[in-house]
């Protein structure tokens, strides 16, 4: 096939361009710049120049593919609802794009997004007025009319070498402050899945997922932030220690919200659905190899 990918240069989207190739597909990568285009091309990859805010030309490219991986996305944390508008318009657009031809349209979203606090499938709907829940009912309600659409849901640690996202923050912050801390007893849990993993769950779902469908990117059901606070210390030579919910502001700052989350998500239906069974090392041993903490900029 001819996959279109958006995200493509990112942590997740490279992963899956190089999973696709691996796989014989060819690939068409969105690029916002020379330089994006140029590390497409080196993968072996094509380029297509454009952005989010350019839903005509990501309709286009739509439209000349087989089928479409949709991974990029705004991450400004200032502004999360006018990022997931930008997500929605391009979504719209490359589902028109596509409509009547029955091609595979994976859309990206996370586990976050249905009910915190308990153990969530790939049957919970979108919790309202999030930034990613219009994207999710609008991919899913494209299967009415003539797409293979469906949302694939990424664990908030999605890890590996090159991971720039919490866990990372999380060891910033520890570094900063002296202390890898936790908020309360530190049972709430985050899912977790290598970004190896995550790619070839993308590949198998463009060749198997049925429409309107979500698909869940977790290895690890829930692994506890005072385990991953322990590893952190561990290896920054740092305490360990719980805050409350109220110094926990003052200490992460915008992060403890994410840092206080509960999210435990199965990925079993995926599993059986995909037969897509994770191989590659969990959260905690990922961490405990080191490359996070080989030097700053890494981390």
């Amino acid at each position: 096939m001819r996959v279109f990918v958006t995200g493509a240069t990112g942590f997740v989207g490279s992963a899956v361009v190089a999973e696709l190739i691996g796989a014989g597909h060819e690939v068409v990568g969105l690029a916002r710049s020379d330089r994006a285009a140029a590390a497409l091309r080196a993968a072996g990859a094509e380029a297509h120049r454009g952005s989010l805010d350019d839903p005509g030309g990501l309709a286009r490219a739509a439209d000349a593919a087989d089928a479409v991986a949709h991974l990029a996305f705004v991450h400004d944390f200032t502004d999360m609802p006018a990022a997931g508008v930008t997500d929605l318009r391009a979504v719209e657009a490359i589902g028109t794009a596509l409509a009547g031809s029955g091609r595979p349209f994976l859309v990206t979203s996370g586990t976050a997004i249905s009910a915190l606090g308990r153990l969530i499938t790939e049957a919970d709907g979108p919790a309202p007025g999030l930034h990613r829940t219009a994207s999710e009912q609008a991919t899913t309600a494209l299967a009415e009319r003539g797409v293979r659409a469906s949302v694939v849901r990424l664990a908030p640690s999605v890890h590996g070498r090159g991971d720039h996202a919490f866990v990372p923050m999380l060891i910033e912050v520890a570094r900063k402050k002296g202390v890898s801390a936790y908020i309360g007893d530190g049972a709430n849990r985050w899912p977790g899945v290598h970004r190896r993993d995550a790619a070839r769950l993308y590949r198998l779902a463009l060749d198997a997922a049925p429409a309107g469908g979500r698909l869940h990117a977790t290895a690890e059901e829930g692994v506890p932030l005072r385990d991953i606070a322990g590893v952190i210390g561990r290896h920054l030579g740092v305490p360990v220690t719980g805050l409350t919910p109220q110094e926990a502001e003052g200490h992460f700052g915008w992060l403890a919200r994410f840092v206080a989350a509960d999210n435990p998500t199965s990925s079993a239906l995926t599993r059986e659905l995909l037969g897509w069974e994770p191989r590659e090392p969990g959260l905690l041993a990922d961490l405990d190899d080191g490359h996070y903490f080989e030097d700053r900029d890494a981390a």
